[in-house]
């Protein structure tokens, strides 16, 4: 189904951006750049010219010049009788896959959202699951559900978390990916509608485009969510899913507000949209206290049509692939089938190890979230020094900061970048559309402090064009 922005709503995100004059040029301009922040998505129909013209106070003459400069310039083209689409000016491409830096210690990398393994918490579950381990080996060590022990401990962290959850309902995997990738084998045919947005985890979306799903997607702004936006994407396009992380967004830094979650959650009930969430990042509360699971709002009726997928990945160490989905019984018995598919079942040691760690969880998080923050504040610092002119929002949780560079230009930077012996990712990686979001970095502060100030040092002798004494790696588009 064709989706359409009104008159109002493209109105309203005119008159929101700074320094908005209504000559038409000034008009074709704020409308490009609502396509390059990915504010409005590629292939939407714009509203008619009179409906525009009305909503905005202006002659319809402003509307057809501004409309005819934006398909002059690429960025909009019309069908005879069908009105006028979003688009992007030829030669705009996909960021693609490379391999990983051949020369990794020379190169500070920003690519990795992901912190370090807490200071001997993994060795300490390890010789806990290692006690343990005897009395899984003399079975043959196959549980497609995962481990009954490891279900009922996560089962057991919701339930304190405000949502009664049953070990049954658990479904453990090898990390949330694997967890998103078999919800969507399960639930997603191709050419299927699925809501994300944008923008949103880049390994999360590649998931969705390699399941073959056709995405609508919904800005995610500084300032967080447009409820009215997702109401009405939900309506016009009746998505079979939606993707979303409202809990410390991948990449913003966004916590959905619960009045919010509660509209998205009346909305899609009324689509029969299955809700997908993404809770890896929950637990990275920084300056707040940690969110509820999202499906705790849910009305007792659609508790089933809400699906939660999280790991450890984050809240412990990347390198121990255990993560979950939390569903019905019946829809974990389906993906448990289909996990039998895939990979039989997921590392009974790793389990263990998980096990563990989730037993100590409450004492990890605090020293986690300390080091987190003073990091986050060195990273902060060290831009202010090095960079003054970026601008960024300081975010409540989360794993990094959205940077805006303040004009289109980060894929370029982040090429150059690897030469002064930095790897950084893009805005563009996390669009939903290629060649949005070019004016964003996202910069991690999940390294020590004291790499900060190197770091913002390089990027800024990079952004200048200063001599580089190295020579660039491969680039590389791999990020967590």
């Amino acid at each position: 189904m064709d989706r359409t922005l009104s008159g109002r709503q493209l109105a309203a995100l005119i008159t929101g951006l700074p320094d908005t004059r209504l000559g038409y040029r000034e008009l074709a301009r704020a409308v490009r750049s609502l396509v390059l922040n990915g504010r409005i998505a590629l292939h939407m129909r714009l509203p008619a010219e009179r409906e525009l013209a009305s909503a905005l106070g202006v002659s319809r003459a402003t509307v057809t010049a501004a409309y005819d400069l934006l398909r002059e310039s690429g960025y909009a083209h019309s069908r005879r009788g069908a009105g006028t689409w979003t688009s992007l000016p030829d030669g705009q491409r996909p960021t693609s896959i490379a391999s990983l830096p051949s020369d990794e210690q020379a190169t500070i990398d920003l690519g990795l959202a992901s912190p370090a393994a807490p200071e001997g918490a993994v060795a300490e579950a390890l010789t806990q699951a290692a006690a343990q381990l005897p009395r899984h080996t003399v079975a043959p060590g196959y549980h497609p559900y995962g481990l009954p022990d490891l279900r009922a401990a996560v089962a057991d962290r919701f339930t304190r978390r405000g949502l009664p959850t049953l070990p049954d309902q658990i479904l453990i995997t090898s990390g949330a990916q694997h967890a998103l990738a078999l919800v969507l084998a399960l639930l997603g045919r191709p050419g299927d509608r699925v809501m994300a947005e944008n923008p949103s985890y880049t390994n999360g979306l590649d998931a969705l485009r390699r399941a073959r799903l056709r995405i609508a997607s919904v800005p995610v702004t500084e300032t967080g969510w447009d409820t009215d936006l997702i109401e009405s994407t939900l309506r016009q396009t009746t998505p079979r899913l939606a993707y979303l992380i409202p809990d410390f967004h991948n990449p913003t830094g966004n916590l959905m507000p619960d009045e919010q979650r509660v509209d998205v959650l009346r909305a899609a009930r009324h689509t029969d949209t299955w809700l997908v969430i993404d809770e890896t990042i929950a637990d990275i509360a920084l300056d707040v206290p940690p969110p509820a699971p999202f499906a705790s709002l849910a009305h007792p009726s659609q508790g089933g049509q809400v699906i939660t997928i999280g790991s450890l990945s984050k809240s412990c160490w990347g390198g121990l692939r255990v993560g979950w989905v939390r569903t019905t019984s019946q829809l974990a018995t389906e993906l448990a089938a289909l996990r039998m598919t895939v990979d039989m079942a997921g590392s009974v040691l790793d389990q263990l190890v998980a096990l563990a760690l989730l037993d100590r969880l409450d004492d990890v998080l605090p020293r986690r979230r300390e080091r987190l923050r003073t990091q986050r504040d060195a990273l902060a610092a060290a831009l202010n020094r090095h960079l003054p002119e970026w601008v960024w929002s300081v975010p409540r949780g989360g794993l990094s900061l959205w940077v805006d560079l303040g004009h289109p230009g980060a894929s370029d930077l982040a090429d150059r970048a690897l030469g002064y012996g930095i790897r950084i990712e893009g805005g563009a990686r996390f669009g939903v559309d290629p060649g949005t979001h070019e004016h964003r970095l996202r910069l991690p502060y999940t390294l020590p402090t004291h790499v900060y100030d190197k770091a913002a040092e390089r990027l800024a002798a990079a952004l200048e064009g200063v001599p580089s004494h190295t020579t660039p790696a491969g680039r590389t588009h791999w990020v967590a």
